[in-house]
């Protein structure tokens, strides 16, 4: 069985329902499918939705829960699989799936692999994930067969990869649950790093990737954990601060090489430097300083301070 997990918090109606109506669209899926919804207190609910989306060819349940946040909604949804549950994909509320999703990942895996993710197409873009970033080129992986067009076989370090340039997109992931029963997402990275770690745990854990180069998701508009997390907003200053710590926390657990620890500490002070960008933003426009975050922030992190009169100095001399 594959249990299909969907985190829905949502402002508008009508956005439940495409996804919904893209998973009863899919064909030639060879296992059975359960839905699962966790209302994470959506001000549009679910049950509307769910009505107005017509009938699903599946069972569906329904959980609703207080506000978490979409990992905490993902994690109940993972506590809450029904017996039989071989693998687990999740969809994000405002995605849609491509007709033969289902049937491609179910295939890859089954071919041997343990996680599965695709390319997409994300919010505004006329081109794939895969292409505009050209993080991952098909052709230096192995083909797992002929019968499914562009499914491969993941060659390299995956862990290096996810750091170095991640290509995963969460709406596109299946993973062999009976494998990875205890991962969960790490809810107090929300708003940096938390699906990250998910795949990296995975990757470290020896999983083999399998992945489609064919488009089979559509990422739509609908409710953004970062939307108003602009210049000088304590949103914005609580994803840097989350950020460095996601950063710190994947050199602690990892054992990364020498050239990965480079490439995550660059980005350390590349963040340093944002913060510092924050700062002088907030005092030039005078908006008041989060002193709790601030404290908070210079427990993790002290030389984020004490690189600020430099990071601020170079910042300075650059408007010059």
């Amino acid at each position: 069985m594959i249990a299909v997990v969907i985190p829905y918090y949502q402002r508008e109606p009508g956005i439940l329902r495409r996804a919904l109506a893209s998973i009863a669209a899919q064909r030639d899926c060879p296992l059975p499918v359960h839905v699962i919804v966790v209302d994470d207190a959506s001000p549009a609910p679910a049950g509307p939705e769910i009505a107005a989306a017509g009938d699903m060819p599946w069972p569906m349940q329904v959980i609703s829960q207080p506000n978490a946040g979409p990992g905490a909604a993902r994690n109940t949804g993972l506590d809450c699989l029904p017996a039989g549950t071989r693998y687990v994909a999740f969809l994000d509320s405002d995605d849609e799936w491509t007709p033969d999703h289902l049937a491609r990942a179910v295939f890859a895996l089954q071919a041997g692999f343990d996680f599965y993710f695709a390319d997409l197409l994300q919010l505004g873009a006329d081109v794939t994930a895969f292409v505009r970033a050209a993080r991952i080129e098909p052709s230096k992986h192995m083909k797992i067969a002929d019968i499914h067009a562009d499914l491969y076989a993941y060659q390299g370090d995956m862990l290096n990869q996810i750091i170095s340039g991640n290509v995963i997109g969460t709406s596109t992931v299946i993973y062999d649950v009976e494998r990875f029963a205890d991962q969960r997402f790490m809810v107090e990275f929300a708003s940096a790093g938390e699906d990250y770690l998910f795949w990296m745990d995975i990757a470290h854990g020896g999983a083999r990737f399998a992945f489609s180069s064919q488009c089979e998701a559509t990422y739509g508009r609908g409710v953004n954990i970062y939307a108003g997390a602009g210049w000088g907003t304590e949103a914005h200053l609580r994803r840097v601060h989350d950020e460095i710590r996601f950063k710190k926390l994947t050199r602690r657990r990892y054992g990364l090489t020498d050239a990965q620890l480079d490439h995550v500490n660059v980005g350390i002070a590349s963040l340093r430097i944002t913060f510092a960008r924050d700062l002088l933003h907030r005092l030039s426009h005078r908006k008041a300083l989060p002193m709790q975050l601030l404290i908070s922030h210079l427990a993790m992190d002290p030389l984020s301070f004490l690189m600020l009169v430099p990071n601020s100095t170079r910042l300075l001399l650059k408007r010059v």
